[in-house]
């Protein structure tokens, strides 16, 4: 019998906020062309995450997964930090 491996979301997103316990705010940016103008225009989207080690700092480049549900807002998992931000 075959098990099923669900196919889950990752994003790469900069956390703008890690101000929570275990949570970090990450906004994922996506680049489209304009319909109607037909420039290239950047959308983004907020995404509350779950950091279990509380390690992500803000500014830091991290991929993302879709996961269970953990709290009303909360439905991805960190997975790794690509990079870190520079403090200047």
């Amino acid at each position: 019998m075959e098990t099923k491996t669900r196919l889950r979301k990752e994003l790469i997103g900069t956390v703008i906020s890690n101000k929570m316990d275990k949570t970090v705010v990450v906004r994922a940016d996506r680049r489209m062309r304009h319909p109607d103008f037909d420039k290239v225009v950047v959308r983004s989207k907020k995404f509350v995450a779950h950091d279990e080690k509380n390690e992500c700092g803000i500014g830091d480049k991290i991929k993302i997964r879709q996961a269970r549900p953990m709290s009303k807002t909360k439905r991805w998992v960190v997975i790794e930090t690509i990079e870190k931000a520079r403090i200047q």
